[in-house]
């Protein structure tokens, strides 16, 4: 659904039916239930609002939702997956919360995550370069719960070494392998009825890689990084179905201007 809106709705000031979300989605073999309990459930989540037009229902996106897409956008298409600026700076993020918040650190943890932190040791969470922690925990209400610092290696210790200690680099390249086989190997890429649906499968998992990627210096990866020749293949893939998609998509979708 996060492709879809961003490929579909993010930077328009449009809503679109539900009928025609749910006509895209059974390209891929989802439900009808299926679709509006999503859509019920981003409502809730302050993500979708509704916009009723005669007896039809449309969803249009909050400003919340539009905050979140455009950074998928960025990481998906400005970003790249493979960090060869690196400063040599790193962002340490320190945290101790009480179990009475057991909630909000594991919300606390998600958005490390989501941002490209790595648990380093207890507590303690590193990502490369400087980043903007303020705007990451804002809405958590933390308090004097944790520190933020911006430091470099020094010895004995060694980027390599907080790169090998905080991220499980070989697991990120497998899940890069894994797209790989699904998309550039003999018999790919999956079964789809039409380019739209082709689409939105190569976006979603792109933005799964993506997302929890946390965009490495390329000095600390190996020469044969499987996010190089990924990366050519998805920016590949999504130009080859990008026109005969949006020409389905204007057929199939029921846009309402806001």
């Amino acid at each position: 659904m996060f492709s879809f809106l961003g490929i579909y709705v993010l930077g328009r000031d449009v809503a679109v039916y539900s009928g025609s979300i749910i006509d895209v989605f059974a390209r891929l073999g989802v439900s009808e239930e299926a679709v509006r309990s999503t859509l019920a459930r981003m409502v809730k989540r302050n993500l979708l609002a509704r916009h009723r037009h005669g007896r039809k229902m449309y969803f249009g996106l909050t400003g919340h939702a539009a905050e979140v897409l455009e950074d998928g956008r960025r990481r998906v298409w400005e970003t790249g997956a493979v960090n060869r600026d690196w400063d040599g700076t790193w962002t340490l993020v320190g945290f101790s919360l009480p179990d009475s918040r057991r909630s909000t650190r594991h919300d606390l943890r998600s958005r490390l995550i989501w941002a490209g932190f790595g648990l380093l040791q207890s507590g303690l969470w590193i990502a490369p370069g400087t980043m903007d922690v303020a705007a990451i925990l804002a809405p958590l209400d933390l308090g004097d719960h944790v520190t933020v610092l911006t430091a470099r290696s020094a010895k004995p210790t060694e980027s390599a070494d907080l790169v090998r200690k905080a991220f499980d680099t070989e697991e990120i390249a497998q899940r890069y392998r894994a797209f790989l086989g699904r998309w550039a190997t003999p018999g790919s890429p999956p079964s789809a009825p039409d380019d739209l649906a082709r689409q939105l499968l190569l976006h979603t998992d792109w933005l799964q890689l993506v997302r929890r990627d946390p965009h490495l210096p390329a000095e600390h990866l190996p020469e044969d990084w499987p996010a190089i020749r990924a990366e050519l293949v998805f920016h590949t893939l999504a130009r080859e179905y990008e026109p005969r998609a949006n020409t389905l998509a204007t057929t199939v979708l029921d846009e309402l201007p806001l």
